[in-house]
């Protein structure tokens, strides 16, 4: 029986990865010639070259493709099984690594991940927020078990890792009392005019907020654009324009905020997603997260519960 050397698989897997030996060599703290050996000799005992050169990087053949692909499936399971393993209690607090979309409203966010603080065995949290796509690659080099986004990794982003969906809820319109009460009648043509606190552009929720707008004939007064929805919130406190929230923080933010429901729409669906490396989710605060948003959180209402999609 013949047996495959993982050592020369791993440094192959990472050259391909990096896409060349320098690079290799700076992740893996080899000298190149060390590197070059070991494919050489993984080369050989294939019987396949597994790379052909193209100016200064290393291009994959096409068995070097099949072979990368393998080495991909076996790599991710070594890394499942570790995942797995720190999960286990040790004596020392369990430790998940999340990162939290800078789009995701912040009191969603602790909504979805207080659950995990609630387990016997003891959690510590370090949370990270940032450009959900910083977060993929964060994810990716296995410094987050976890991103919580408002929007799934799509196909084309050079990352292994599955979209794991926690729930969905439609949006409701929030203003200050005095102005919620006159805007009430007649909603949301009422919204026509009105000055409104939007959120940054290109974000999934103002994509799907600048589409209603337009099939409804609304155009708002728009008085200013917010990255951070905690302080887009403040603003419409104070009482310069409306703005949108997920309707399962509704309460929440009526009582926080001091402002008042002008109206619910239903066609404006968020979504929230727990991206990992699992296919499965297996680390224990993890799927206490998971369980809690599909039975808790995002249950009744405006939510229309749907089946977790990978």
């Amino acid at each position: 029986m013949e047996w495959l050397n993982y050592h020369h698989l791993l440094y192959f897997w990472v050259v391909a990865r990096e896409g060349s030996i320098a690079r290799a060599s700076e992740t893996l703290r080899l000298a190149q010639p060390t590197i070059s050996g070991q494919i050489h000799a993984l080369e050989d005992s294939l019987g396949e070259k597994l790379f052909h050169r193209s100016g200064r990087n290393l291009v994959l053949t096409d068995v070097g493709r099949l072979v990368y692909g393998y080495a991909e499936d076996i790599f991710s399971l070594g890394r499942e099984m570790m995942d797995v393993l720190r999960g286990r209690p040790t004596g020392r607090p369990m430790r998940l690594l999340v990162g939290v979309a800078d789009v995701v409203p912040k009191l969603i966010a602790f909504r979805l991940l207080e659950p995990a603080l609630r387990m016997k065995e003891p959690l510590q949290i370090v949370c990270q927020e940032n450009r959900s796509e910083q977060l993929f690659a964060d994810l990716a080099k296995h410094a987050l078990d976890l991103v919580i986004t408002d929007a799934p990794l799509q196909p084309g982003m050079r990352v292994r890792a599955y979209n794991h969906l926690l729930g969905e809820c439609a949006a409701t319109v929030f203003a200050k009392p005095s102005l919620a009460n006159k805007l009430r009648r007649n909603f949301p043509q009422s919204l026509d005019g009105t000055p409104f606190l939007l959120p940054s552009a290109g974000s999934t929720l103002r994509l799907s907020l600048d589409h209603w707008f337009e099939t409804q004939g609304i155009r708002p007064n728009v008085r200013g654009e917010f990255q951070d929805s905690a302080l887009m919130k403040v603003f419409g406190q104070e009482g310069h324009g409306c703005f949108v929230a997920p309707s399962v923080i509704e309460d929440e933010i009526r009582h926080l905020y001091h402002v008042a429901v002008v109206g619910r729409v239903e066609e404006l669906v968020e979504r929230f997603f727990a991206v990992s490396v699992e296919r499965k989710l297996k680390h224990p605060a993890v799927v206490a997260i998971s369980n809690a948003a599909r039975e808790g959180l995002f249950t009744g209402g405006a939510l229309r519960r749907t089946a977790a999609a990978d």
